[in-house]
């Protein structure tokens, strides 16, 4: 099967504040960004504060002029493309860019009737389940509630490509999941989504592809299985999981000197009785007899014993401290 189209394209792109006549100097914010989104997929960007997650969409979006590199989105420049092309695109406004005073089913109305072939609007506030708030002021609603009126009037023109900053902010778990259903029929729809999140299961569970930010440039990028089969060391055979274990008393250092694995404590625990620890590299039998032999040698039996699978998180943090 061929892929599907590529709906945005981000090749060599730079972005440079600032001059190096004034005392601050140039500030590089994007330095050399490559990434792709295609039509039917979720591509999620990721990235710690300051990677310049912003700065791309914003450059997407044609909000910003790159100060160098090829930027296109839907085989145009969007930067120099007028209306045309902006009606073939969605972007999800955060809480201020709303207008308070009027009603979602005002402001709903209002920007339907701006494009050609809207979404029909009762099916988009049912898919959304906004009909207790619909003649309610949006200054008065919860943040909950404004994230689905921002993520409604995203969609209300039906665009081959939308950009999600956030969409399930403040969400409770139930709009939650039904946020997590609109984003999957846009999809099978052929819909391109970009999407942006601080919450990584979310992006474990939502992404086609998922590219990872640092320092203005793209550090790792893929699908969720092929970031979940790498690790930095780049083996082919790098372990996929962990192993967590309980232990009944207090851990010396000699005891964890003379550990045949990497053991490190779980992330929130201290070396106390009962605390969790955490092995990499148990990924054969033979290992985990070695595993087992530590214990012998140190007279300990575990008081639990699990498996734990990589996640997305954990790709993330390697990403992020190394």
């Amino acid at each position: 099967m061929s892929s599907p189209p590529v709906s945005l394209s981000l090749r060599g792109v730079r972005y440079t504040l600032g001059s190096a006549r004034t005392s601050g100097g140039l500030r590089e914010i994007l330095r050399g960004l490559d990434l792709s989104a295609r039509a039917g997929e979720v591509t999620v960007l990721l990235g710690p504060n300051g990677a310049g997650k912003t700065t791309a969409l914003r450059i997407a979006q044609g909000l910003l002029r790159p100060s160098q590199g090829q930027v296109t989105l839907l085989e145009q420049d969007p930067f120099r493309a007028g209306a045309e092309l902006r009606a073939r695109v969605g972007v999800m406004l955060q809480d201020g860019g709303l207008p308070q005073s009027v009603p979602p089913h005002v402001l709903l109305k209002h920007v339907s009737r701006l494009h050609r072939d809207p979404w029909p609007l009762e099916d988009l506030i049912e898919r959304l389940d906004m009909a207790d708030f619909l003649h309610t002021s949006i200054r008065r609603l919860s943040g909950g509630q404004r994230q689905r009126v921002a993520l409604a009037a995203s969609l209300i023109g039906q665009p081959e490509i939308v950009f999600l900053d956030e969409p399930s902010a403040g969400l409770d778990p139930q709009s939650r999941q039904t946020v997590f259903d609109l984003i999957g029929h846009l999809r099978r729809q052929g819909t391109g989504i970009i999407l942006t999140t601080h919450l990584l299961e979310e992006a474990q569970r939502l992404a086609d592809v998922v590219y990872i930010m640092r320092a203005g440039v793209v550090v790792r990028s893929g699908s969720v299985g092929e970031l979940l089969d790498t690790q930095e060391t780049g083996k082919d055979d790098a372990p996929r999981r962990h192993m967590l274990f309980a232990s009944p008393r207090t851990l010396t250092r000699a005891d964890t000197e003379s550990a045949p694995l990497s053991i490190a404590l779980e992330r929130g625990h201290h070396n106390v009785p009962g605390a969790t620890w955490r092995v990499s590299g148990v990924d054969t039998p033979a290992e985990l007899r070695a595993l087992a032999a530590w214990w012998e040698d140190i007279a300990l039996m575990p008081g639990e014993i699990s498996f734990e699978s990589k996640t997305l998180e954990d790709v993330f943090w390697e990403v992020s401290t190394s």
